[in-house]
């Protein structure tokens, strides 16, 4: 990153970390730059705002939820879990959701390994080989290279009475590690067909 104590007075560093004399910039490069600066610097003030808008409401949120516990003589700690808050009306709902990072430690490869020998397994004896499509497709791995957790968990819906099969799903669950957490405030309104609508807060979405 350039300093800015380094550039010379009457000077700019272009994108290639070059110095330029202001006297030799087009206006129209200038008013494009006054125009990019301008909006990062409010999309900032707005970045700001709506962190601080999250951090403050999401403290509530747990606060409320200590609260109600406790008329049951309840104290757990309104920070953990999901939580879904109705106003009087039914018209707004505030929805707060906990997500867990996942992520598969080694044995995730024991466990590939154990479901690659079921289904040459049951191929050899005649079975029906969708189920190696199946498999293939939840241990896909995605464009930064990683395994989704869910496609892979997704295997332990299916209800196969087989001991090996039985033994790479326990591999499964083992290999799970969680990594962190990330927390949701999620804003919805009643529309006009009786559905909630959520309150966009991506800019993009607007």
């Amino acid at each position: 990153m350039n300093d800015v104590a380094t550039i010379p007075e009457g000077y700019r560093f272009n994108a290639a970390g070059h110095l330029v004399a202001e006297a030799q910039i087009r206006p129209i490069d200038s008013l494009r730059d006054e125009l990019v600066q301008e909006v990062v610097r409010e999309a900032k003030l707005l970045q700001q705002q709506m962190a601080s808008f999250k951090a403050k409401y999401m403290a509530a949120i747990a606060d409320f939820v200590d609260l109600s516990a406790n008329e049951y003589g309840v104290q757990f700690g309104g920070t953990k879990g999901n939580v879904t808050l109705l106003s009087f009306d039914g018209k707004h709902k505030l929805v707060r959701a906990i997500g867990e990072h996942r992520v598969f430690d080694e044995r995730i490869q024991a466990a590939k390994a154990l479901l690659d020998q079921c289904i040459e397994r049951w191929c050899a004896e005649g079975a029906n080989d969708n189920i190696r499509a199946l498999v293939e497709h939840a241990f896909r791995v995605n464009k930064q290279g990683h395994i989704d957790v869910n496609e892979v968990l997704g295997l332990r819906q299916l209800n196969i009475d087989d001991d090996q099969w039985q033994l790479a799903m326990e591999a499964l669950a083992d290999s799970i590690q969680i990594t962190g957490t990330s927390s949701y405030l999620r804003l919805y309104e009643m529309g006009t067909n009786d559905k909630f609508k959520q309150l966009s807060l991506d800019i993009s979405k607007l």
